[in-house]
């Protein structure tokens, strides 16, 4: 296992939501006691459908958004507990690149001005130095030094998450949060976005939250994969392994549903049956077990812990009181 860099600790973060004539207030736990660590250096994929809790995770990580309850610790720093001044510096550190590159950049301020801001707000270098960056930067993610003075709309959406990922890495960042970054680019494009986070990633020694609901760009960038499934991670595993060998039930179903670009492999695509709970109010228990073939009286009555069944491997279901390979048989 790698040097630790980012360590997450029972993590939760809910939204309110209001109902009735009295505006009884409810919570939704998008996120709810999350654990889990990234080694320095490393690409964690966390994977799940829409709604699950994703990006509120990675936004938690970051805290961009007030959790609930937990711990997040950077390289040893914990994040939660710093002033605002301290966690402004921390800042520099951690970085987001976000799913939609055009609302994420101001449309009245140049894409220089927007990618420079990082280096105004923390009073890096001089006049001089900070222009040079943003230029170094601008060739770095594969734009000309002439884009500097455009504004976004002139841009393609390909290029505008380029100049996104400029704006993440202008302060040399040792962390990022890549919430859904090619999901709205053509696939054509989002190769050539991969690739170039990819090389980045190498030449500035990242690490990686990466976040996506594309099994195929999870393959292809991470090292380790995290599984979420309504507020709750039910697998983390390596990345070989769990595409190998998956053994949740939701994570079968999720894999079992990528079609195969091949038209002589003839396939049958199975989906998850049932309807997704209501986030508002999840049943005892296993979350899953209302969409689960393989479920048991056991799961109405207790939620499965997060656990190891093989080094490296954890899974939170209780199928796993048996060996795998006859649980999901």
């Amino acid at each position: 296992m790698k040097d630790t860099l980012v360590r997450v600790e029972n993590l939760s973060a809910r939204y309110p939501v209001r109902r009735g004539l009295f505006g009884v207030r409810r919570w939704i736990r998008a996120v709810d006691n999350v654990s889990f660590t990234i080694g320095r250096g490393e690409t964690l994929g966390l994977v799940g459908e829409s709604g699950c809790g994703k990006s509120t995770l990675g936004r938690a990580v970051l805290a961009l958004r007030k959790a609930a309850g937990g711990r997040v610790e950077f390289d040893g720093t914990p994040v939660f507990d710093q002033t605002p001044d301290a966690l402004k510096a921390l800042r520099r550190e951690m970085q987001l690149v976000f799913q939609d590159p055009f609302a994420s950049l101001d449309p009245r301020k140049t894409v220089g001005r927007s990618v420079r801001a990082a280096l105004d707000i923390h009073g890096v270098g001089s006049e001089a130095e900070r222009q040079r960056r943003v230029e170094e930067m601008f060739q770095r993610v594969g734009l000309q030094r002439a884009h500097i003075a455009r504004f976004p709309h002139e841009f393609s959406g390909g290029q505008r998450q380029r100049i996104g990922i400029a704006r993440a890495l202008i302060l040399r960042p040792k962390f990022l949060v890549c919430d859904e970054p090619v999901s709205a680019l053509d696939v054509s494009i989002q190769a050539q976005i991969l690739n170039l986070l990819k090389d980045l990633q190498a030449e500035f020694r990242l690490t990686l939250l990466f976040i996506s609901h594309n099994l195929a760009v999870v393959e292809h960038m991470a090292d380790r994969v995290a599984v979420m499934y309504y507020g709750r991670i039910v697998e983390l595993a390596p990345r070989d392994r769990l595409f190998a060998q998956p053994l949740h039930p939701y994570t079968s179903g999720l894999l079992d549903a990528v079609p195969i670009p091949d038209p002589s492999v003839r396939s049958m695509i199975s989906t998850i049956d049932g309807d997704p709970p209501d986030p508002a109010n999840l049943p005892d228990g296993c979350r899953f077990r209302s969409r689960c073939r393989h479920a048991m009286p056991k799961c109405a009555a207790l939620e499965p812990p997060l656990v190891a069944v093989e080094p490296g491997h954890d899974v939170a279901c209780w199928l796993h009181d048996q060996p795998a390979h006859l649980a999901l048989a």
